[in-house]
């Protein structure tokens, strides 16, 4: 098989944020992130998470029938906050918000420009976003949302197929596996039956050594494919702090954002 870096897959996520809600129940305001798929033929989920609120929809439903939705699951919706939950929604993508990257809180700065699509640039510790001018506060939101993401997974490519070549010596077996970036809402990574591994971008965000863990993670279920107690030896065994590792994990991804 290839190397990782030449079997690499970068893909548009699929069922992507196509746009952003509110509804006012009592005295709170309730924002939610709407993504439509064509898979979803018939119901409208909504769910909470660390993330806020979340609303799954088939491709043809109008926004006025998911805002009646989540205003009748309201209450609902606010009981299942937890504290610490953002229930007012995303980042709103203004000057002065911070987003993470590898394990620190980088500055947004964002000036508006000609053109049709953001230009996104990273630059001295500090995130530079150009957004096209006359566009309403949800378009801008969203094309700035893409851009983003698009620009984490390009830096998720390098660094996770990096620490996949690391730690192949400790931990692989067979070919050297095929390495997929996707956009996995409950997990960090899997491993395919064939080896593949596959990892969510949002890795990028958090400190290094977390991304290593959720590599070395993978890594070892190409030999123990389950949660077994061998399993975790396995992983104990190349990462003697491991455990302390997936504790931090934990935590730090109840703090991300989107």
């Amino acid at each position: 098989m290839t190397s990782p870096t030449a079997s690499l897959n970068w893909r548009v996520r699929e069922g992507a944020v196509d746009n952003l809600g509110q509804v006012r129940f009592g005295g709170s305001t309730i924002e939610y992130q709407v993504r439509r798929s064509e898979r979803r033929r018939k119901t409208v989920q909504v769910t909470v998470d660390a993330t806020g609120v979340q609303v799954a929809a088939p491709l043809d439903t109008p926004d006025c029938e998911v805002q009646s939705i989540v205003r009748k699951r309201a209450a609902w919706i606010l009981r299942q906050a937890r504290p610490g939950t953002p229930t007012q929604g995303p980042k709103r993508f203004v000057s002065g918000e911070t987003l993470p990257y590898l394990g620190r809180n980088v500055r947004l700065v964002v000036e508006e420009a000609e053109g049709q699509a953001p230009e996104f640039r990273f630059d001295h510790w500090r995130f530079r976003v150009s957004a096209p001018v006359g566009l309403t506060e949800d378009e801008r939101r969203l094309r700035i949302l893409t851009a983003l993401v698009g620009w984490y997974r390009s830096m998720a490519v390098p660094r996770l197929s990096a620490s996949v070549r690391n730690w192949w010596p400790r931990l692989g077996k067979g070919d050297e596996p095929r390495i997929l970036i996707r956009d996995q809402r409950r997990r960090w990574g899997s491993c395919a039956p064939d080896g593949t591994l596959r990892f969510n971008w949002r890795v990028v965000m958090l400190e290094p050594s977390l991304l290593e863990y959720v590599v070395v993670h993978e890594l070892a279920h190409l030999s123990v494919n389950n949660h077994s107690q061998d399993f975790w030896s396995l992983v104990a065994s190349a990462m003697p702090d491991a455990e302390q590792r997936r504790h931090r994990l934990t935590e730090a991804g109840k703090t991300l954002p989107f």
